[in-house]
């Protein structure tokens, strides 16, 4: 089965993730690789940070702590080390873990009383590390703000806030570094507003992406070119100066059905999404998805 076209084309290969049945799937919402070539899904189920390898066989399993609220999964290289920088919607934290799941860092709410109280949660949805070791966190579910700390988590700044207007946000749901220029950029999905919003490091807007995109949920950049997640049933890439070069797996009707995004089993087509909600690509430009559904759906493209 094939999709893309043109200078992108890409085989699905069916059947690819082998999960066991001692590992429960819950929303399949992060997807990463690691330097090796192995990839890591992390999902609301348990445990909630499965490793496969490059052919989908299962290695490990293990994060039981993140039940039911694992979302934002990014991996950052520092030095010879990866480590992952999750968050957790349910328990309100951002963390710093190892490849093999140990915690050497977490972020909690902000102590900003005219942002956060008893009825205005922090809930996390993802997270960067900028070229300095700068963490940018984006309270996505929560107030829709976004907070800077230094490497070691001491607090820097914060902007943002619930609006449509330059530096407002509504739904911030996927943050992510862009170093294809001059200078690094912040890039942020501000899904509820159905455009991608661009900062200075420093938070200050900078620009908006308005075409091609249906609720964007978060990014990857392969080279000169990015690819996001629309939660609408596609997944979007852009070339270095963010024009679109095609969508893949573009279904205009899955997110339309009553009760989506669990969606009955024998609705999903091998060669279309549904509710893309993780993406990422490995040194051979394979894309894995991941996608914001009940039982958790897993997808790997080979490009030709």
């Amino acid at each position: 089965m094939i999709v893309g076209n043109g200078s992108h084309v890409y085989e699905v290969a069916e059947g690819w993730a082998k999960i066991p049945p001692q590992v429960t799937l819950g929303f399949t919402h992060g997807i990463e690789v690691d330097a090796e070539g192995n990839v890591y899904v992390f999902h609301t189920g348990t445990p909630s940070i499965v490793k496969l390898d490059a052919n989908g066989n299962f290695l490990a399993a293990y994060g039981e702590q993140f039940e039911g609220g694992a979302h934002g999964f990014y991996l950052h290289t520092e030095g010879k080390e990866q480590f992952f920088y999750i968050t957790h919607t349910k328990q309100g934290f951002m963390a710093k873990l190892t490849l093999d799941g140990q915690e050497v860092l977490r972020l909690g709410t902000p102590d900003l009383p005219n942002v956060y109280d008893e009825e205005r949660k922090f809930v996390p949805t993802d997270v960067c590390v900028a070229p300095n070791g700068d963490i940018y966190v984006a309270d996505g579910y929560g107030q829709s703000w976004i907070h800077q700390y230094d490497a070691e988590g001491r607090y820097i700044r914060s902007w943002g806030g619930k609006g449509s207007e330059p530096g407002q946000l509504k739904c911030p749901h996927g943050i992510s570094v862009n170093l294809r220029g001059e200078e690094p950029e912040l890039y942020v999905a501000d899904r509820g507003n159905f455009r991608i919003q661009v900062f200075t490091m420093d938070g200050e807007h900078k620009r908006f992406i308005l075409d091609d995109m249906d609720m964007p949920c978060s990014f990857y950049f392969d080279g000169d070119e990015v690819l996001f997640p629309d939660l609408h049933s596609r997944v979007t890439i852009f070339d270095r100066n963010d024009r679109l070069i095609m969508h893949l797996g573009e279904d205009q009707q899955a997110y339309k059905q009553q009760g989506w995004p669990n969606l009955p089993l024998d609705f999903f087509r091998t060669n279309k999404f549904s509710s893309p909600h993780g993406v990422c690509v490995d040194k051979q430009h394979n894309v894995y998805v991941a996608e914001w559904t009940q039982y958790g759906r897993i997808t790997k493209l080979i490009r030709k």
